[in-house]
């Protein structure tokens, strides 16, 4: 009928009259992509979940497990074989033909790795042999590279259209040009840039919920009830000399589908804060609210940080850290602008002559070094 990834409700609907929509599970989703994780973790002590669906595998040492390369691609084959079994038995309340398909790609480093994985056929690999990396990338649209999409058409404006077009430019010229962005884009498509698997630490969830007798709509008993729940989690003694860093917000539905709502928050500054934690739960429950009643919510503290920051030891006040904060961001700035111009182009007003009555004996300038 012509429906398309990608394209808005209305214009499926336009397309095909007789379009069943399927409300999302996202709470689904993020247990069956932890059972993913789980079983990944049977062939490599080494996991690291990139994104939802995305997950990186380290393969160092376990030649001394499986052998070659390609009996590890077979060992994760059969391990991803055996996910798509669980992932279909449960979806088995929904009728559909297609079931989770997976992509391969076997290289030194991530980028690498994610490139060859998106070139895959659904349920085969590409391996990329080591020192190949650069041809293998010089081929590849620019849109591959990890960037937003106003660097890919300021480099399309430039006529650069591969990986392979943009590693031939001079490092200097991309790097002035684009600045450490530019640096770093150069390296990967020059296959340059290596980055290892990061094993990721299994979060010990500390977890409150509450069931309601009746199910509850009202957006403002939502609130109340998620702040009680902060206050509650905030008390567990694994929380006591920890602020928290991510919160998840999960929410069963009253529907025969069994529907949910998820969130998922990063806090920019972790706190141990209550209202500073709530609010931007607050925000979400205001600007996408669960679409149906609340049968139970259920908050968790996925991640956390220390109680006592660097920034904390030295700063006796909240003005303080801000200021340190600035500093950071200060001395960022300059060092961009440094790399980009080849020259210190940021100065400090010193006060030499203030007896002077001419401003340019008065004052001098001096390079500013934040």
């Amino acid at each position: 009928m012509g429906v398309k990834p990608g394209m808005t409700v209305s214009q499926a609907i336009g397309l095909c009259s007789s379009l069943r929509l399927i409300e999302p599970d996202p709470v689904h989703y993020d247990e069956q992509f932890a059972a993913l994780l789980s079983a990944l973790s049977e062939v490599s002590p080494v996991v690291e979940p990139a994104e939802l669906g995305l997950v990186y595998v380290g393969a160092d040492g376990l030649e001394g497990i499986f052998g070659a390369p390609t009996n590890i691609i077979e060992a994760i084959i059969r391990t991803l074989e055996g996910w798509n079994v669980g992932m279909s038995e449960a979806g088995s309340t929904v009728q559909h033909s297609n079931i989770p398909t997976f992509r391969l790609g076997f290289a030194l480093g991530k980028f690498t790795a994610w490139v060859a994985a998106s070139r895959a056929k659904p349920s085969e690999a590409i391996v990329v042999p080591a020192g190949e990396a650069q041809k293998f990338l010089a081929p590849q649209p620019i849109a591959v590279l990890p960037q937003g999409s106003d660097t890919h058409r300021r480099l399309r404006q430039l006529g650069i259209r591969t990986l392979g077009a943009l590693s031939t430019l001079p490092e200097a010229a991309v790097t002035a040009q684009f600045g450490d962005v530019g640096r770093r884009l150069w390296q990967l498509a020059a296959g340059r840039i290596a980055e290892p698997v990061e094993g990721r630490v299994t979060p010990e969830p500390i977890v409150a919920a509450l069931t309601f007798f009746t199910p509850v709509g009202e957006r403002e008993l939502l609130v109340h009830s998620v702040e009680q729940l902060i206050t509650r989690a905030l008390k567990h003694p694994r929380r006591i000399g920890w602020r928290v860093h991510a919160v998840r917000l999960r929410a069963d539905l009253e529907s025969p589908t069994n529907r949910s709502w998820l969130a998922n928050i990063l806090l920019k500054d972790p706190t141990a804060d209550a209202d500073r934690i709530a609010a931007p739960l607050r925000t979400r429950l205001e600007q996408s609210p669960p679409t149906g009643a609340v049968e139970r919510l259920v908050l968790e503290f996925t991640a956390f940080a220390p109680g006592t920051t660097e920034l904390q030891l030295f700063a006796r006040d909240a003005q303080a850290a801000a200021r340190a904060g600035q500093q950071r961001a200060l001395q960022s700035a300059a060092r961009e602008i440094r790399m980009r111009v080849k020259r210190s182009s940021l100065y400090h007003i010193v006060e030499v002559q203030p007896w002077s009555r001419l401003p340019e004996r008065r004052y001098a300038l001096i390079d500013y070094e934040p």
